[in-house]
């Protein structure tokens, strides 16, 4: 297993992770995530720590809290072998206090999520949005207390705009509070909108990403063909409406793509996937998810060997999508691209 560096810290994190949404099953949305008990999660810890993937994923608002709970039962007893990263700020309920980034609220899920994990730190704590409705100065001086404290080693950020990442960033350094070390996004194949603002960012800033749902919401899964109807244990039939966007055409050529490449190389199509992913800059990890033991094999196959140059260049160009203003002029006008070169050029079969 590859270890990297988040951001300008000296936490070494697997390039592949693992995502613990599909702990405890509760609720419309996990429990079509999955409903992995105490017992199986250990079977797939033990697997993860086999292949070297030491770092689990989770958060307060994954099953109300239960995903948390799975995973601290599952890690009981090797908690110095693992990395934990878990996040808080999405609404867990109804009250004032329920949501955001505020101090009370805060402080209120670290004691929460240290109680649920059956721990006394959280080796990554990330702030899973943006509160628009708290000082920044507030916020971080809110994280730089709890990591004096010892409660929480590093700090990160989720599903952030450039700006507010920027901005975050930006006061930080001011008041000497901690960094985000890491910025948690969605980035897949079918999903390269990263590429625009947060991705130059996070090279500027040197901030890594931990890519959610790299399998494009389970659209890369292997499963989802032109011209046939989902698979029965597909999660979109409960889930699509809350996913990201991805034109239907526009998903099926990138998977005729993957097919390709899989029958050339004797890789599986999210196999493919998860490997591209770990090819882009800023990328520290991808966050695997699994409901069951044979989709986590196939997903730790995903690294260990290399896609080749041409490969590579195919889902480039059949997952290319030109970015929206105010990014397009530097695809289509020479002169801005000489002052502002895009990290990923329009691919030269991709026209305009």
């Amino acid at each position: 297993m590859e270890y990297r560096r988040l951001g300008a810290s000296g936490l070494q994190v697997p390039v592949l992770s693992f995502g613990a949404g599909t702990f405890g099953g509760q609720g419309p949305l996990f429990s079509a995530w999955g409903d992995t008990g105490i017992s199986e999660a250990r079977r797939l810890v033990d697997l993860c720590l086999e292949a070297g993937v030491t770092l689990f994923d989770t958060a307060d608002v994954y099953s109300n809290g239960a995903s948390e709970e799975v995973l601290g039962a599952a890690i009981k007893g090797r908690r110095e072998q693992v990395l934990i990263s878990t996040k808080a700020s999405l609404p867990t309920g109804d009250g004032p206090q329920d949501a955001g980034s505020s101090r009370a609220r805060l402080i209120r899920a670290t004691e929460g999520a240290l109680r649920r994990l059956g721990t006394d730190y959280i080796d990554l704590f990330q702030l899973h949005a943006f509160d628009a409705g708290t000082p920044i100065e507030e916020v971080l001086s809110t994280l730089d207390q709890l990591v004096r404290q010892g409660k929480i080693r590093y700090v990160g950020a989720s599903n952030f705009a450039g700006w507010q990442l920027m901005k975050s960033l930006a006061i930080a350094d001011r008041h000497g509070y901690p960094r985000h070390v890491v910025h948690q996004a969605y980035y897949s194949l079918v999903g390269r909108d990263y590429e625009w603002e947060l991705m130059p960012l996070a090279v500027d800033q040197n901030v890594s990403t931990m890519v959610w749902s790299p399998l494009g919401w389970g659209r890369l899964t292997g499963k989802v063909r032109r011209g046939q109807p989902l698979p029965k244990e597909s999660r979109l039939h409960q889930t699509a409406s809350m996913s990201p966007v991805v034109d239907d055409e526009h998903l099926y050529r990138v998977i005729d793509v993957l097919d390709d490449i899989a029958k050339e190389t004797g890789k599986s199509v999210p196999q493919i996937a998860l490997n591209w992913l770990t090819t882009r800059p800023t990328v520290g990890s991808v966050i695997i998810g699994a409901r069951n033991e044979a989709q986590l094999r196939d997903n730790l196959g995903a690294v260990g060997w290399s896609l080749s140059k041409e490969h590579l260049a195919k889902l480039e160009a059949v997952s290319f999508q030109t970015p929206p203003y105010p990014y397009t002029p530097y695809y289509n006008l020479d002169g801005f691209t000489r002052l502002n070169p895009p990290l990923f050029p329009r691919p030269k079969d991709v026209k305009p």
